[in-house]
């Protein structure tokens, strides 16, 4: 994912990345299968109970600037949307980007419930529903409720909370039918289970400009989520054949071109 972005710029975005994952000085904890327990309390410590603003990898970080700069290179109508975005890491960065460019034109649409997941089917979803009351998930996803208020604070305090910014409060199946967006060029999904996935693919990809993005943060992940049924069933109905693409592990991501 190289970008010809000038130095300068390419600077600026790798301290944003780095300030909003709280790596600054620190470095983002790695998965180790062998060492699970260790890997959860350094999560916990890294992201939840510090000062991160956002706990993708840089990784994903990265992609999103891909996706961004290429969307505004090549001319791509369409505003940006993140449907779940815990303190607002993810679309404080695409705010960012916007305005480094000097773009004044698109919208980055932050949608949450902004009071955490909400609770899965257990007879639909077994899998998303153990790991929602299970111990260890339930510790974690307490904290996954950042409020209104805290992740207004954020953009505040990054100096980008304006008018190109704007907020979907509460769950997606009540929010994005109605929402007026006309039209996309990048949206992230990241509500991790099966119905959050499919209400924001139901009610945003037909606003995809052809050319623009689709990430799903949780593609990759099958021990607890059913996100990647959701998404392959998705476009198995809808007859989409373009290629997904990974960015790491868990998320994959697809270029709309039809």
């Amino acid at each position: 994912m190289q970008s010809d972005a000038p130095p300068s710029l390419t600077l600026y975005l790798d301290l944003l990345k780095r300030s909003l994952t709280n790596t600054l000085f620190a470095t983002e904890p790695e998965a180790d299968a062998e060492l699970e327990a260790r890997y959860v309390a350094d999560f916990t410590r890294h992201y939840i109970n510090g000062a991160a603003i956002s706990m993708l990898p840089l990784t994903r970080l990265d992609n999103i600037e891909f996706c961004v700069l290429d969307v505004i290179r090549r001319g791509v109508p369409g505003d940006l949307i993140e449907t779940g975005v815990w303190r607002g890491g993810a679309t404080i960065f695409m705010r960012a980007i916007l305005k480094a460019c000097e773009v004044s034109d698109r919208t980055v649409w932050v949608a949450d419930s902004f009071e955490g997941l909400p609770e899965p089917d257990a007879e639909r979803f077994p899998l998303e529903a153990k790991a929602h009351t299970g111990p260890m998930m339930t510790r974690a996803y307490r904290h996954f409720a950042a409020g209104l208020d805290d992740v207004q604070r954020n953009f505040r305090a990054y100096g980008i909370l304006d008018r190109q910014v704007r907020f979907l409060k509460g769950w997606f199946k009540d929010t994005l039918p109605e929402a007026p967006i006309e039209r996309l060029a990048v949206m992230r999904l990241d509500g991790d289970y099966y119905e959050s996935t499919m209400d924001a693919l139901v009610n945003l990809y037909d606003k995809l400009s052809v050319g623009g993005y689709a990430i799903i943060d949780d593609y990759g992940e099958d021990t607890w989520t059913y996100c990647r049924k959701a998404v392959d069933g998705f476009r198995e109905a809808r007859g989409i054949t373009d290629p997904l693409i990974r960015v790491d592990s868990k998320c994959y991501y697809w270029q709309r071109t039809r």
